[in-house]
């Protein structure tokens, strides 16, 4: 009688992560194959004339990474565009400000003890160029954001301004990591964010969905501002945003050809605070917009279908820990949907290690895969406590010394 309870029990569990995973899985099946396909040939039309690019620089108290981020993006290539670099020392008590001006950027303060954060900072960006405006001469003809903890690649500008003088409404470059050698785990956060922030992206692509903003590396053409005012504050604002920009049927091109490349936390507290704050974020953001998006897709709006899966799909190590329990069930159905879906995660993962430079080093690092599910396993109570707050800009304490050198804005997906 116990053993029927038992399995009977288990069998509702497994049945509900069974039910949980499927959309995740098909959303992963379908990018990582896409990934592989031939590239997509776009019509575009070039913008002629003069071309101005202001990129924004979003920095709270960022003064170990300020100079160098302002260096490279002022060495970076800009053909025949006219570059502006604003760094916006947001709530700052160092000398991130001080920094930035004597490395070439214009400088603006912000200081507010209440609306905190990178969202509201990026709002004060674009307030502050609308400012500019005028009917004769418009203060810009697109927007890039980088992280103050980022360099760029030297053709960042070119292929990321140049896509939208090309007439794409919105870019994201490749974002990965500067500092993936330091650990074992920074070499597992290099590699999800191959996955997260290169083999989605361009399987989205290259299927001619809208590629997603990823938070560092992204750009916006004036009239998407316009029309998409950034209003999206929460402490993964770039997929808040994203989800806008969707909905109001604009699409992210994803530009494969650059690269920004932003510092990973290493280890200690800052590791585990700034996983759970994104990923408690992205939780939130799953119970607010999910509803909205469903409605949409119901109502025929089919563009909101793959940003509904997105959300639907969980990070990949709790993803994989769910598909493990339904592989693991008494009940064929049930079972083989959990090892269909282990399946598909072999397939994402053999699509990233192929993207990659490197297949070997790919292959020994996600030998400690287990360890680092473990691991995440134990920040679930943390997650959920995230997942029902709300965040101020805070700096990501990186190196275990308790000092929060740099902010830090980790995407991987793990």
């Amino acid at each position: 009688m116990i053993k029927e309870i038992i399995v009977g029990c288990w069998k509702i569990v497994s049945g509900i992560a069974a039910c949980i995973t499927l959309p995740g899985s098909v959303e992963l099946l379908g990018l990582s194959l896409a990934a592989l396909l031939p590239r997509r040939r776009v019509a575009s039309s070039s913008t002629n004339g003069p071309w101005r690019v202001v990129i924004v620089v979003p920095a709270h108290n960022e003064e170990l990474a300020i100079t160098s981020c302002v260096q490279s993006l002022l060495c970076a290539d800009a053909g025949d565009m006219q570059v502006a670099v604003y760094v916006i020392a947001d709530n700052c008590t160092d000398s991130t400000a001080q920094l930035a001006q004597l490395a070439g950027a214009t400088v603006l303060k912000r200081t507010d003890d209440v609306e905190r954060g990178k969202g509201y900072a990026l709002r004060f960006a674009f307030s502050y160029l609308e400012s500019l405006e005028s009917l004769e001469s418009p203060a810009y003809d697109c927007v890039l954001v980088v992280d103050a903890d980022t360099v760029v690649a030297s053709n960042f500008i070119l292929a990321a301004a140049g896509a939208m003088r090309r007439g794409a409404p919105a870019v994201q470059a490749r974002y990965l990591a500067r500092n993936t050698e330091e650990n074992t785990r920074t070499r597992l956060m290099g590699f999800a964010l191959r996955a997260f922030n290169v083999v989605r992206p361009l399987g989205r692509e290259k299927l001619g969905l809208s590629a997603g903003i990823l938070g560092n590396g992204f750009g916006l053409r004036r009239e998407t501002v316009e029309a998409v005012p950034y209003v999206a504050y929460s402490v993964v604002e770039d997929l808040e945003y994203h989800l806008a920009l969707v909905r109001t049927g604009r699409r992210v091109s994803f530009v494969d050809e650059t690269t920004v490349l932003g510092e990973m936390p290493v280890r200690g507290k800052g590791v585990k605070t700034q996983r759970t704050r994104w990923e408690g974020g992205r939780l939130r953001m799953l119970f607010e917009k999910a509803p909205g998006l469903l409605r949409d897709v119901l109502l025929g709006r089919l563009r909101c279908l793959e940003p509904l899966l997105e959300l639907l799909l969980l990070p990949l190590a709790f993803h994989v820990m769910l598909l493990v329990v339904a592989a693991l069930s008494p009940s064929p159905i049930i079972r083989e949907i959990g090892l269909s879906g282990l399946g598909i995660v072999a397939i994402h993962l053999l699509v990233t290690v192929v993207i990659g430079e490197d297949a070997w080093r790919d292959l020994a690092t996600l030998a400690n895969a287990p360890v680092y599910i473990l691991w995440k396993l134990l920040l679930i109570p943390s997650l959920i406590r995230n997942a029902s707050a709300k965040h101020s800009w805070v700096r990501t304490d990186r190196n275990g010394d308790g000092n929060g050198n740099h902010r830090g804005n980790d995407r991987a997906d793990t």
